[in-house]
């Protein structure tokens, strides 16, 4: 069973919820007395050219919190967990590992998706400007949620860090996911929420892979305008 797309591309479902997102913040500056100060941090690869227009629009720094799926041992597709490149780790609530399974299949699992999230933290990182993020709103950005669980773990990633609050912000989720989704964060911006959900790239017209060279010119494309702001 197929689905209509919502969205051409990413770029194009970035400019949408760049929109919404803007008018939110111009609302809260008005009914607070308070400009928040936004910073926003998205999940390499899918979520970088969603999160581009955002900062753009917003005149604010763009960056990245790296969060990976962990595979089930024996079936790569299968979700049992997601974790930081930091070591944040969420584990399914349903237990996937067959009983014969001891921990050690878990530890590895989990040693194995944190060091494949340390490794794109690191060809990444270098194109991300240093930020504060103490006080200021985060608005944690991907190009859509399936499961929720990676997004969930940067969540708490970035909760640590002490901000006024974290937005979780997509063009794209399940409705049955809204519940756990405003758990998870102090806001929700959610584009579209369908009943019937099979898969994000369904929403999209174009979702090609997104290539490490890709991230990198987003990112250093809006450091620059960030500087080229506070000159």
């Amino acid at each position: 069973m197929s689905q209509t797309p919502l969205f051409a591309d990413r770029i194009h479902a970035g400019e949408e919820l760049a929109r919404v997102i803007h008018e939110l913040l111009i609302q809260q500056t008005i009914d607070c007395g308070v400009k928040p100060e936004p910073i926003v941090y998205a999940l390499p690869r899918g979520g970088v050219p969603v999160a581009a227009p955002i900062a753009r629009l917003l005149g604010c720094p763009l960056t990245i919190v790296v969060a990976k799926k962990i595979s089930h041992p024996q079936n790569p597709e299968l979700a049992i967990g997601a974790v930081t490149s930091s070591g944040n780790v969420l584990w399914t609530e349903q237990n996937l590992l067959h009983p014969n399974h001891d921990l050690r299949w878990q530890e590895i699992a989990l040693n194995k998706t944190i060091q494949q999230a340390k490794l794109l933290e690191e060809q990444l990182i270098s194109a991300c400007p240093q930020v504060n993020p103490e006080d200021a709103t985060l608005i944690l950005v991907d190009d859509g949620i399936a499961t929720g669980m990676t997004m969930a773990v940067a969540a708490s990633a970035i909760k640590a860090l002490s901000p006024a609050a974290v937005w979780l912000c997509t063009p794209v989720a399940p409705r049955k996911l809204l519940p756990r989704l405003n758990q998870w964060g102090d806001r929700t911006i959610v584009l579209n929420a369908p009943e019937t959900f099979w898969s994000v790239s369904n929403f999209y017209l174009q979702f090609p892979q997104v290539e490490i060279l890709e991230v990198i010119a987003y990112l250093q494309q809006q450091k620059r305008i960030s500087m080229d702001l506070n000159e």
